[in-house]
């Protein structure tokens, strides 16, 4: 079928929940999908004029045909949505991609067998732990339980080696029992090794439970040694469980999961915490991120689509992530709300055969967990875009803060500055994945603009000549050829108002925000049409907000310094004899300050463009004999 063919078939399809099945000419299946209403949804990838990323479009490219599956809810849609999937395994269906490799942790074989980190088990006779998503969790959870269980970390082998050599400083420390030296019999280790393979399976409450009466019973048998023993492993268990709680964990067990997109990436993070205890974290990164920022609503403007879309993936997450485990936690932390939040937490309580919580929570240590969790996300989305996971913060935070469709990796800003009626100027700074991009700044000399400042008439001005730069340059691609993913103005509701809408009937869709400051000349609040955003809540946001409105500020008012200044040169160079217009702006550009021009000879003066011998000379006397006047002129110009 052709593309106008699947689209008229789309449109006759129902307005109700359902799964969409997408087949390529030899009748594979290439895509599955879910829908609230299905002729929505499944029309928008065959309605022409539709955007579609690079992903999108191959595979619309490659579809012939589609069946649907109308369903009673939406819960049952999400449920055979994921079994589908499951069972046929779409080729553009891929969700969870990571490249990483798994790590275990190896228990050796033998009567003093040793606790270690590796990356693969091998056939050679030990236990093996895992498989671990994360080898940094594995390592430090290696170190600690060979600490608290006194086992060694050396590089001897026993029992061969018992009694050869004298005990190393781990023993002295008391971070070893020392089977070195002889004293620990085979049955003391075994046991020390199984308490402590118990207490790596999440075991902490019940090994301490059975390290107590251990204790009380060699207390009672008068073998205090070994009560001490006892006494001093509990307590190690005990500091590290404290020490592992970064912040107080609610539940046993849970699974605390955050999104964080930047411009081209978006990564999930789970952080796995089983009896109080961060046991692994687990990183995916979605390619799937445009796939459903472009269904979430096709009415939905760029400043309305982030949140549905944001919705619709943590749901796609959380079910494909689950489909693929085999339990589920006692509670679930989400970062913000998923699409189905009820059908969800149905699906994860028939998954897990009891009951889930799915927990969205705003405030308290909770919350502190989730940035924990957005943090790391954000770090690794760095490490694969070369940029610090702060400005991948920031980026992610103003997406959100704004309700944008996606993350501003392209920011346009603007300022206007003036020094009376004569000297009206706008400065554009160009900011690019969180960084000043100074090669795309730009400078406008305000023309329409006569008399009376007027700022919104000036900001309107700018915008018009800007947009209808990139009409002319946008087969470039860059400077003005590229359009930003936001324009901020530094203003507040009234610059918003008035450029806005000039912008739409330009035709573009650009979101647009002002800049308001506070006494202190922080962004204060971020301006809309309508009102006011407070940015107090998002530090990276603000601080990222901050530093392009002083970026802004300092090159717009720079270049109306220089631009008065210019101003100011010229008027008292034209009352030398022989300059004009043209040569006082030539030496204005080639000298910039009285200073160097003082400090010129005539024959510099000359070498001006434009300049002849005689007005060099003349204007080498007039900057030395008539030093007082001049300096009175220029002071009162405002140019030194």
């Amino acid at each position: 079928m052709t593309k106008q063919e699947l689209y008229k078939k789309a449109c006759m399809l129902p307005l109700l929940p359902g799964v969409y099945i997408i087949r390529d000419k030899t009748d594979t299946i290439i895509y599955i999908g879910k829908a609230k209403r299905l002729r929505i949804r499944v029309s928008q990838y065959f309605r022409e004029g539709v955007p579609h990323d690079a992903k999108v479009t191959q595979m619309i490219n490659h579809a012939f045909a589609f069946d649907v599956i109308v369903c009673q809810s939406e819960f049952e849609a999400l449920v055979l949505e994921a079994s589908q999937i499951k069972a046929h395994t779409p080729k553009y269906n891929i969700l969870l991609k990571d490249d990483k490799g798994y790590h275990y942790i190896r228990v050796g074989g033998g009567e003093y067998g040793k606790i270690t980190a590796c990356h693969q088990p091998q056939k050679d006779g030990a236990r093996y732990l895992g498989p671990y998503i994360s080898g940094y969790v594995v390592k430090q959870t290696v170190d600690e339980v060979n600490k608290v269980f006194l086992l060694p970390t050396c590089n001897r082998n026993f029992p061969q080696e018992i009694g050869k050599q004298r005990p190393c400083l781990n023993y002295h420390i008391k971070q070893c029992m020392a089977p070195c030296s002889g004293k620990i019999s085979p049955q003391e280790y075994a046991e020390a090794l199984e308490e402590a393979v118990s207490f790596l399976k999440g075991s902490s409450a019940n090994i301490q439970k059975i390290l107590t009466q251990k204790m009380m019973q060699a207390a009672e048998a008068m073998q205090y040694e070994k009560a001490a023993r006892y006494r001093d492993r509990i307590r190690a268990i005990q500091g590290l469980a404290e020490n592992q709680k970064v912040v107080s964990i609610r539940y046993e067990e849970e699974d605390v999961i955050a999104l964080v997109q930047s411009s081209v990436k978006c990564c999930a993070v789970v952080l796995q915490f089983r009896d109080y205890r961060l046991v692994d974290k687990e990183y995916f990164m979605l390619d799937e991120l445009s796939e459903f920022a472009q269904n979430a609503s096709l009415t939905d403007s760029k400043e309305q689509a982030v949140e549905p879309m944001m919705q619709e993936l943590r749901t796609q997450f959380v079910l494909r992530y689950y489909d693929m485990k085999q339990q589920v936690p006692k509670a679930v932390v989400l970062d913000g709300p998923p699409s189905c939040q009820q059908e969800l937490e149905e699906y994860l309580c028939q998954k897990a055969q009891r009951s889930v919580q799915l927990l969205l929570p705003q405030k308290g240590d909770q919350m502190k967990l989730l940035q924990m969790a957005k943090e790391n996300a954000s770090q690794q989305i760095a490490e694969q875009t070369r940029r610090t996971s702060r400005e991948i913060s920031a980026l992610d935070e103003l997406a959100r803060l704004l309700g944008l469709h996606q993350v501003p990796n392209y920011i346009e800003a603007y300022d206007i500055s003036n020094i009376g009626s004569e000297t009206i100027v706008a400065g554009m700074v160009v900011f690019e994945g969180g960084r000043p991009l100074k090669g795309a700044y730009r400078k406008f000399s305000v023309r329409s603009v006569v008399g009376k400042p007027d700022d919104y008439a000036s900001m309107r001005e700018v915008l018009t000549r800007r947009l209808e730069r990139y009409e002319q340059h946008k087969q470039e691609g860059v400077g003005f050829g590229r359009l930003p993913d936001l324009i901020l103005l530094d203003g507040g509701r009234g610059h918003v108002a008035a450029v806005k809408p000039l912008v739409r009937q330009m035709g573009f869709d650009i979101p647009i925000f002002g800049m308001a400051k506070d006494d202190r000349h922080r962004t204060r609040t971020i301006a809309t049409e309508d009102g006011e955003l407070s940015v107090s809540s998002f530090r990276a946001a603000f601080d990222l907000l901050t530093s392009i409105q002083d970026e802004v500020h300092r090159f717009s008012i720079g270049y109306s310094r220089s631009k008065h200044a210019s101003r100011a040169m010229e008027s008292v160079l034209r009352s030398v004899e022989g300059i004009g217009e043209k040569r006082a702006k030539n030496l204005f550009l080639r000298f910039r300050t009285l200073k160097a021009m003082e400090a010129a000879t005539v024959e510099q003066l000359e070498e001006t463009p434009g300049m002849t011998h005689l007005t060099a000379l003349n204007l080498y006397r007039y900057l030395h004999e008539n030093d007082g006047q001049k300096r009175t002129r220029c002071k009162m110009s405002g140019w030194h």
